[in-house]
């Protein structure tokens, strides 16, 4: 393991690694930078390292194609960091509460880099204008596909959310963890997190938005 990391830090001295954090983690969105480009021949090579590594061949039929697959997988499955949620698409109307239930979502823990997925449910006091369905959608791809931790993925939607002039909003987050799965404590317990910002952080209002959104519904988990 020693020579691995002797390679992630020879790689990374070949590359501006402080400019590529400025660039990912600058801005949120594709409009305010140029897009960061990952080098997916740098991540071919380390994954390369990686099998060898585990003590495996990486020229053997099932693996030599693995590196770049995974370069590829990487690319999609971390796209968040270049997204726009779109929030900007909005339209003249105006009603009590919003509620979107079972958003599914699949992220990776920065901690193992490991996936945990599962639901997302999102309400909002409108300001006499809603959003389209699919932007909430691409809210929460925006920081799920990321590398991420469940509660600071929570409070990142429901702070972008409320930035754009809403009332009220409640996040609510039900996932499952394969850091905790399959290895550590093995355990399938599910984790629940929530965010409340503006008229939801009142007790009474909370109480009301919450029952709402427990109404169930076959696929709703809460």
């Amino acid at each position: 393991m020693l020579k691995l990391y002797h390679s992630f830090t020879n790689l990374l001295e070949h590359h501006n690694l402080s400019t590529c954090l400025k660039t990912r983690l600058g801005s949120n969105t594709r409009k305010n930078h140029s897009k960061y480009q990952m080098d997916k021949e740098r991540v071919k090579k380390l994954v390369r390292e990686l099998i060898i590594e585990i003590g495996e061949d990486p020229t053997r039929e099932g693996l030599k194609d693995t590196p770049e697959r995974i370069a590829n997988m990487y690319e999609e499955i971390f796209d968040g960091y270049e997204s726009d949620s779109e929030l900007s698409v909005q339209f003249s109307e105006d009603s009590d509460v919003v509620v979107a239930r079972n958003i599914q979502f699949y992220s990776m823990c920065e901690h193992h880099m490991l996936p945990f997925f599962g639901k997302i449910h999102i309400a909002y006091s409108p300001n006499g204008r809603v959003f389209g369905i699919s932007k909430l959608v691409r809210l929460v791809e925006k920081y799920s596909k990321r590398l991420q931790i469940q509660e600071r993925l929570t409070k990142n939607i429901a702070d972008e959310l409320f930035a754009q002039g809403v009332k009220g909003v409640v996040v609510l987050a039900d996932a499952e963890h394969f850091c905790m799965k399959m290895r550590g404590v093995r355990n399938d317990a599910t984790l629940t997190s929530s965010a409340y910002r503006g008229i939801y952080e009142n007790k009474e209002e909370k109480e009301s938005i919450m029952a709402m959104i427990r109404r169930r519904t076959p696929e709703t988990s809460l």
